[in-house]
């Protein structure tokens, strides 16, 4: 099973996904089915220490991991993301969830699996799916471990096995050896492009998809969003991030979060010594383009 979770992303086929390695426009190209917001343009950054953390499952109180909303509201309907602390050591009981969810590892180390298999650790920059009423046991181990989640439908209920069910969705652990990072087609790579893994969804199905964005250490330019929704979730590195039209300049760390919605253009770079990795969800076209 381990072998079948971590290569069932690499089956999936690549697509033609475009990011920019020059200033003029390259694209990476997807339209909604169903845009999550249609409103005027604007954006919104949340830093990690921003967060207000509560109880994933409230009803284990002390026990429960921490957990803090990034966007949307989990305990409601419609889509949501939203981080989750680990003590060092976590172990959940088996149980399952009402619905489908996606993770990606920040820091430590965690592990997601049916009780009875191997430990599987997945460290920064993984990506997991959880499939509805699959019973598993979620497990971390490090000083800081933290983990990205998303679900498509809310809301996100931690519910006994005794209520499992089967599901149409997979379940997928990749480890970050195993992502495969891709360059504009048709343009030599460049040593200070941005590149782009797809990690999930069809973007030329008209659908939302999910995708890893790398910039290189000293990457400087800007983000130009088209979908009317973005959400990006900073995994690795610190990249400082300012709207055009604004003066503020951020330092988002991992775990921090930004969004873009309609057309918008934003400043982006990173440490002259580090990389960056951000999480993207969206459901239109994005350029990410050097200066």
């Amino acid at each position: 099973m381990k072998n079948i979770r971590t290569f069932l992303l690499l089956a999936l086929p690549l697509i033609s996904i475009v990011i920019a390695v020059t200033c003029t426009n390259s694209q990476v190209t997807s339209q909604s089915i169903e845009p999550e917001s249609a409103t005027k343009p604007t954006s919104e950054v949340v830093l990690r220490s921003e967060v207000q953390w509560g109880p994933l499952n409230p009803a284990r109180g002390d026990q429960s991991p921490r957990a803090g909303t990034l966007w949307g509201d989990r305990t409601g309907s419609g889509p949501s993301g939203f981080l989750v602390e680990f003590v060092d050591g976590f172990s959940s009981p088996p149980h399952i969830h009402n619905i489908t969810y996606r993770g990606v590892a920040i820091s430590g180390t965690v592990h997601n699996d049916d009780p009875n298999a191997e430990k599987m650790w997945l460290p920064t920059g993984s990506f997991w799916t959880q499939p509805a009423g699959g019973v598993h046991i979620t497990a971390a181990e490090g000083s800081n471990n933290l983990a990205y989640i998303e679900i498509d439908e809310g809301p996100y209920l931690v519910l006994p096995t005794e209520e499992a069910f089967s599901s149409d969705d997979k379940p997928i652990n990749v480890d970050p050896s195993n992502i495969v990072w891709i360059d504009q087609p048709g343009i030599p790579a460049s040593a200070n492009g941005p590149k782009v893994a797809f990690l999930w969804g069809n973007p030329q199905d008209d659908q939302l998809y999910g995708s890893f964005v790398k910039l290189p250490a000293g990457f400087t330019g800007k983000i130009l969003s088209h979908g009317s929704t973005f959400h990006a979730v900073v995994i690795q590195g610190q990249p400082q991030y300012q709207v055009t039209s604004e003066t503020d300049l951020k330092t988002l760390v991992p775990g921090s979060y930004f969004s873009l919605k309609e057309e918008s253009v934003h400043q982006v770079s990173s440490k002259a010594t580090e990389e960056s990795i951000i999480y993207v969800r969206t459901n239109g076209k994005f350029d990410v383009i050097p200066a």
